[in-house]
């Protein structure tokens, strides 16, 4: 599979090199003044500092309304659980907390929502069986 990359705005890089580095794992690569790239989970994302895209409670999956737009990343069941068990150790305010959809169905997920500091949207998703992810 390729990696992708991704660049969005922060609001503050300091805030968001505790965030990403130190609460979710990610390293930081190469950076500057106004922005700064981490490996996200084996992908490329860089923060750049300006305004805030702006998200809305409008994507329905299953019975939850998530925030849209939103970046995630999946994966193994057991790393998601580490991650889960780390970011609830932290207090992190969840938008929808750590959970399994579709139970039982082709394509049973865990995932969790939270909000960076500046307010942008991430879900985290975990697989038992890394194959359902294009589950139909």
């Amino acid at each position: 599979m390729s990696i992708f990359h991704l660049a969005y705005h922060v609001d503050d890089l300091d805030r968001a090199r505790g965030f990403y580095g130190s609460l979710l794992g990610c390293q930081e690569g190469r950076s500057t003044e106004t922005w700064a790239d981490f490996n996200f989970f084996g992908h490329q994302i860089s923060l750049h500092l300006g305004p805030v895209f702006a998200t809305a409670k409008t994507g329905k999956v299953g019975d939850h309304m998530v925030p849209m737009p939103h970046l995630g990343v999946i994966l193994p069941q057991g790393d998601w659980r580490a991650l889960a068990d780390r970011l609830e150790a932290a207090g992190i305010d969840f938008t929808i907390t750590p959970t399994t959809r579709f139970a039982g169905e082709p394509g049973e997920q865990s995932t969790m929502f939270f909000h960076d500091p500046a307010g942008n949207p991430i879900e985290i998703k975990g697989f038992a069986d890394m194959a359902g992810v294009f589950a139909t």
